[in-house]
């Protein structure tokens, strides 16, 4: 479990394809001794185990692997050694809930239609799947790349925006983006199942 509120960004210094799997090796701020074998951790809002770890220059080196289905149904797919990568460390029990509850389970691949710079801050324009396009509302939350954000407006067209502040754009991924970018999209839970509640979502036949 995760909230959606990054904590480093880390840097892919290893992408290598062996024996059917994907292992990622990401270099991060991270103390060594707070990056447990076995731990989850958020990469870009996607959950993944460590399996290795080690010292870096920046800090603590992890090490996780994917596997096809997930790097052909999210952006891992396109890591290269140099990515730099939203992290976030899984919940513990105490701990603050700033953000809204992510599973790190992506529902799909939006595309960046727009960056349109407001004040200090931007407003981005997100293409959703036809798929789970009605499941972002207006005031709603979505996890972008794994960042825990408000639905600030859903179009008529099933594109849908988001308002970034200046301290997020500086402290994820989010100010790497441009038109044309791949990105997560992880739905909120709560809308997946208000719509399975009043059949928006049941299986057809039923």
């Amino acid at each position: 479990m995760f909230t959606g509120l990054v904590t480093d960004v880390g840097t892919v210094r290893k992408a290598e394809h062996r024996n059917g799997l994907t292992l990622f090796e990401v270099e991060s701020g991270f103390l060594l001794d707070q990056v447990a074998l076995g731990a989850s951790i958020l990469h870009n809002g996607v959950c993944l185990t460590v399996v290795d770890k080690g010292q870096g220059e920046r800090g603590a080196w992890f090490a996780v692997e994917a596997v096809p289905e997930t790097l052909d149904k999210t952006v891992l797919g396109a890591w290269n050694e140099g990515t730099k990568v939203n992290l976030e460390q899984s919940l513990k029990l105490g701990d603050e809930l700033g953000g809204h509850f992510v599973f790190g389970h992506v529902d799909g691949v939006g595309e960046i239609v727009s960056i349109t710079p407001e004040g200090q801050s931007y407003r981005i324009t997100i293409r959703p799947p036809a798929a789970i396009a009605k499941y972002f509302a207006t005031k709603g939350s979505a996890a972008i790349n794994g960042v825990s954000l408000t639905v600030a407006d859903a179009l008529p067209n099933g594109d849908f925006q988001v308002a970034v502040i200046p301290h997020t754009w500086e402290v994820t991924t989010l100010s790497e983006l441009q038109p044309g970018s791949r990105v997560n999209l992880e739905i909120d839970m709560l809308a997946r199942y208000v719509a399975r509640m009043i059949g928006a979502d049941a299986p057809e036949g039923q």
